[in-house]
């Protein structure tokens, strides 16, 4: 038991500060340890894992690639893709957009059908409150990523 300078309460042997007053122990401060967590070598803790993710610090450098020049791995992976039933004909092999020779494979996009529109307009006319099943009917469309141009 530690008895405390300022109002004489009695504390218990490890506190630092008296519980009552809130008077601060001065004998019974402990020293430092002398040798070190890690004495082989220099410690940083680690970054937070937002840091790692960070597009300005990671270590990726950007794709190298040469203008009208297909990657191995790119021809590789079309040319699977041509194999597999329900893969539009003109994917296969070496693809080239017809408006921006662009090899980039097209994105396929979901969009509102002719048939969908004609419905709309329709149910619109005739049938006000079921109007909106003409939207519902949609189509796969294939556009070009770079020149967002419609390809057959």
């Amino acid at each position: 038991m530690v008895q405390c300078q300022n109002c004489g309460q009695a504390n218990a042997a490890g506190s630092q500060f008296c519980r009552f007053c809130g008077t601060r122990f001065l004998a019974q401060s402990q020293p430092p340890p002398q040798t070190p967590p890690y004495p082989q070598q220099q410690y940083q803790p680690p970054r937070p894992y937002a840091w790692k993710t960070d597009e300005f610090q990671t270590q990726n450098e950007p794709r190298r690639t040469q203008p009208g020049v297909l990657d191995p791995g790119y021809a590789s992976a079309n040319s699977a893709m041509a194999q597999q039933p329900g893969v539009a004909p003109f994917m296969s092999g070496s693809y080239r957009c017809p408006n921006c020779m662009s090899q980039f494979l097209p994105r396929i996009e979901k969009r509102i059908s002719t048939g969908g529109w004609i419905t709309f307009a329709l149910l619109l006319v005739l049938f006000f409150p079921l109007f909106w099943i003409g939207l519902l009917i949609k189509e796969e469309v294939h556009v070009c990523p770079s020149c967002n141009m419609r390809l057959k």
